[in-house]
């Protein structure tokens, strides 16, 4: 995806260095934007490998309005594991005595990540990562932003008013303690005269190598879910970027990609059965004609 591919050269090479909240550090700018047309095949990026299955079931998961990381590891996903096991470390003074990726915090995170799987109990205290996506999208001080954007597109479609909100400043902190304030905060839907669906995302702060991609095809396959049970066709996602940054443990791994060339986008099926955005299954989708690069790993900065 040439798009993705521009904006990772544009802030490896004009990054400035900046601070951040990991202490990891990073090469950032501010201001980007990118659009893809979702007409042209599913926006997967093809000079790596990207974790399908996490991206559909964490968006299942925000759909659902679930704020608790147990229905992610039950089905084998593990992209929100470190937040809660972090927030279980300090709150258990163990933070000291273990040291970030060492074995030891390795095993313990297991061990932690086990414990969510077998004891619910465990899961409901240790799981939950406070009213993060899912609580706002579902549950905005009482408004249920999902079915009503549903409501509103198929009775007002030319509305200005299709927006979505994750950022609540009331209940940032309490989102802060287990978790991290949401760094994708809005979306707004735009439906054209000849009946197309295009989005738009607007995100804070913006992890170019790890996070991006993932952001990409998860609100291409929200704006297809939605154009689905709203009977539209698909027309553009555009993605907008407040602070987008490569962190500095990450340079070796975006020369890496950088130094490779995108193919052919793949196509995703949807089960045209499903009419209701809240039904829709993990078996649902079906990607096909996907043959991306090998993955290249890097650790996430919490």
């Amino acid at each position: 995806m040439k798009a993705y591919l521009d904006l990772l050269h544009d802030v490896y090479n004009n990054g400035v260095g900046k601070d951040d909240r990991t202490g990891t550090g990073t090469r950032s700018v501010f201001g980007r934007q990118l659009r893809v047309d979702l007409a042209q095949g599913f926006p997967l990026l093809t000079t790596k490998k990207v974790f399908l299955r996490g991206i559909i079931h964490e968006l299942l998961w925000f759909v659902r309005g679930d704020t608790n990381i147990k229905y992610l590891v039950d089905n084998g996903v593990g992209i929100w594991n470190e937040w809660p096991f972090q927030n279980y470390l300090n709150t258990k003074g163990l933070n000291e005595n273990m040291t970030r990726g060492s074995c030891e915090w390795q095993d313990n995170l297991e061990i932690f990540i086990g414990k969510i799987q077998r004891d619910d109990t465990f899961a409901k205290q240790w799981g939950e990562l406070g009213p993060v996506y899912g609580k706002q999208w579902r549950n905005f001080s009482g408004v249920d932003q999902l079915e009503w954007i549903i409501k509103e597109i198929r009775t007002n479609p030319s509305s200005r008013r299709l927006i979505v909100s994750a950022w609540n400043p009331a209940e940032i902190e309490e989102m802060a303690k287990a978790g991290l304030p949401p760094c994708h905060t809005l979306f707004q839907f735009y439906v054209t005269p000849d009946k197309k669906l295009s989005c738009q995302l607007y995100q804070r702060s913006a992890d170019l190598f790890l996070g991006v991609p993932f952001n990409i095809a998860s609100y291409a396959l929200l704006t297809m879910m939605v154009a689905q049970v709203c009977d539209l066709e698909l027309g553009d996602f555009v993605h907008s970027f407040g602070d987008v940054h490569i962190y500095n443990n990450h340079e070796q791994q975006v020369q890496e990609q950088l130094s490779r060339s995108p193919r052919d986008l793949p196509t995703m099926k949807i089960n045209n059965a499903v009419t209701d955005l809240f039904d829709f299954k993990f078996e649902d989708f079906e990607l096909v004609g996907y043959e991306p690069d090998p993955a290249i790993r890097a650790s996430v900065a919490v």
